[in-house]
């Protein structure tokens, strides 16, 4: 048998495995063990099928580990730990495979045990370690265009599950303006979302929701994503593969000329994560919950 038959029949068996056909020159799903498929067939490539398979560490279950692996200080962690406490909003920022997903998964293992958190994703990505989780994904449409479940759909349906965090894996398009509505009524949250730096980040969640409508314009959006995002993570890979947090970014909550101000917390310098010894400027948020968040920044001061 030649090399692209081979292919093409080791496409249909995974394909099938997956529940799903190739119907689509496209084909996006998840394998039975959580790994993500990405398949294209003829006539979109030229010859044979592309198979791309994305494996996720299971090696990396809270932040202690990502410790471990040099990817942030022992004093980031502390401080990223008393966030998740403390219900901030935390957005995760980088280029693709920087681990964004991993840090999501770290990020919600010190959610306190009694809370509820649903995660909504386009494919199953997240592996979560948390006693009470509810996970949702879309759906594509059939061959007759009917049943398709959007990410806009699921945010809205998630919020009626009574979550006490609601975790999106990434945001791309319209459903940014519909997390920002849920945080925005005060329910904690996470997502990710690919970007250049910390900064970038919060400009790019400030643009994606104008993608609604013409109805939403930056008035609105800019100054809702200045109260909502308490902090930004952001996540780079070197040269030899590593990853790690480049900077932790929190928003003021103020907007001078539709850009969002905001306090460096740490920042990469000479290779290692610093503290700058800037206070966390949402202090209050911490302290409601009896926690010291500008001791620990102040600590390698």
């Amino acid at each position: 048998m030649a090399t692209g038959s081979l292919l093409e029949a080791a496409v249909r068996v995974i394909c099938q495995l997956c529940g799903v056909d190739l119907s689509s020159p496209f084909v996006d799903a998840s394998l039975p063990n959580g790994e993500r498929l990405h398949v294209a067939v003829p006539e979109v490539t030229r010859r044979y099928p592309s198979v791309n398979i994305r494996k996720f560490t299971r090696r990396i279950r809270d932040l202690s580990h990502l410790v471990e692996r040099e990817a942030l200080t022992a004093q980031a962690a502390e401080f990223l730990q008393l966030a998740v406490l403390a219900g901030c909003n935390i957005l995760i920022s980088g280029a693709t495979h920087t681990g964004k997903t991993t840090m999501i998964n770290a990020l919600l293992s010190s959610v306190r045990s009694e809370e509820r958190i649903v995660t909504v994703e386009e494919t199953f990505e997240l592996d979560l370690v948390a006693r009470d989780v509810v996970a949702l994904q879309c759906r594509q449409a059939s061959l007759e265009g009917t049943g398709e479940i959007t990410l806009r759909r699921l945010i809205k349906e998630a919020l009626r599950m009574r979550p006490d965090w609601l975790v999106v894996g990434e945001v791309r398009e319209a459903e940014s303006l519909d997390l920002l509505i849920a945080l925005n009524s005060g329910m904690p949250g996470m997502c990710s979302i690919h970007a250049n730096s910390a900064r970038d980040a919060l400009i790019k969640l400030s643009t994606l929701p104008l993608l609604a409508g013409r109805n939403i314009d930056s008035a609105f959006v800019v100054p809702t994503v200045a109260s909502c995002i308490d902090l930004v993570v952001h996540l780079e890979m070197t040269a030899s593969g590593s990853r790690h947090v480049g900077e932790v970014l929190a928003p003021t909550g103020v907007v001078t000329g539709q850009v969002i101000e905001a306090a460096t917390l740490f920042r990469r310098e000479r290779g290692q994560l610093e503290s700058t010894g800037s206070p966390p400027p949402r202090a209050a948020k911490f302290e409601a919950h009896g926690l010291d968040a500008a001791r620990v920044l102040r600590r390698s001061l």
